[in-house]
């Protein structure tokens, strides 16, 4: 019976007495409402024909790319008939697996994304470029010379 005393002691002492077991349930009914809002969260992002709102803006190319990226449920393959209807409707067109099976890796997102970038990047420096080309000729014309 001591050692039992001593135990409730010691638990009261942490906090996890008789007197706070109100405390404890309305944490465990407040962590399971929040636990299950996540989960129909990550439910829905994974199912959502909206898809999920980044924090980061995505590109115009990138948004009106954004049906190669859709998710698509491939057919068991030895189910013939279902492979075959697969086929039918175009199943295959846009993914990144190419017409001898292998996977193309010139087409991964990380790749697109690159692509993006640099093609920014070049449209920068060309717009760089004209505004000091324009900037040199303008101040040749004042100096009286004639560029053509």
């Amino acid at each position: 019976m001591a050692n039992f005393l001593k135990a409730q002691k010691f638990l009261s002492k942490i906090g996890l007495g008789k007197e706070d077991m109100y405390f404890w349930k309305q944490m465990g009914k407040a962590m399971l409402c929040t636990y299950t809002l996540f989960g129909l969260a990550w439910l829905y992002n994974e199912t959502s024909p909206l898809g999920w709102w980044t924090l980061k803006p995505r590109p115009k190319e990138e948004k009106e790319m954004a049906h190669l990226y859709e998710r698509r449920r491939f057919p068991y393959p030895g189910d013939k008939e279902a492979v075959e209807e697969f086929i039918a409707s175009g199943g295959t067109l846009g993914t990144t697996i190419g017409p001898k099976g292998f996977v193309d890796t010139a087409k991964d997102s990380d790749n697109f994304q690159k692509q993006l970038q640099s093609k920014k990047f070049d449209q920068e420096a060309q717009k760089l470029w004209f505004r000091m080309r324009n900037e040199v000729i303008q101040e040749l014309q004042e100096k009286g010379f004639d560029v053509e």
